[in-house]
């Protein structure tokens, strides 16, 4: 397996996979978009600077490679050198994967993600939770 941050010009490959994968998910160009690759690309996941630190915006893997380790991987690459705090919003039942990779419930969110969050809640059940350096 092979991870890697996706250079700009490169980015469509990761919306291909999200698209594949019948996932609403997508890049934007203010986004790092990290992959991981057997040969192609298997699970990807968007990172986006914020006041203060960073959102991990989506996390996707391939639902055939799904509790192989991949997710972790992924993370732990993306986040190696990273010196602020990642803040993230998942539904309640991967709460316990994402504290298994040091992420804790968060109340105080930066404001953008604050009013963020609370339009994602008026649809969906959704935690915060921060990971700080």
């Amino acid at each position: 397996m092979h991870y890697r941050l996706l250079p700009a010009p490169l980015k469509p490959l990761a919306d291909r996979f999200y698209r594949s994968q019948r996932s609403a998910m997508r890049t934007s160009a203010v986004e790092q978009v990290w992959v991981a690759e057997h040969p192609e690309i298997v699970a990807a996941l968007c990172l986006r600077t914020i006041d203060g630190g960073h959102w991990l915006t989506s996390l996707l893997v391939a639902p055939p490679l799904r509790r192989q380790g991949l997710a972790r991987q992924l993370i732990e690459h993306a986040l190696t050198d990273c010196t602020a705090p990642v803040w993230l919003f998942c539904r309640p039942e991967l709460s316990d994967f994402y504290q298994r990779l040091g992420f804790a419930p968060c109340t105080d969110l930066p404001p953008p993600l604050t009013e963020r969050l609370a339009r994602y809640q008026r649809s969906k059940s959704l935690l915060a939770l921060v990971r700080k350096p």
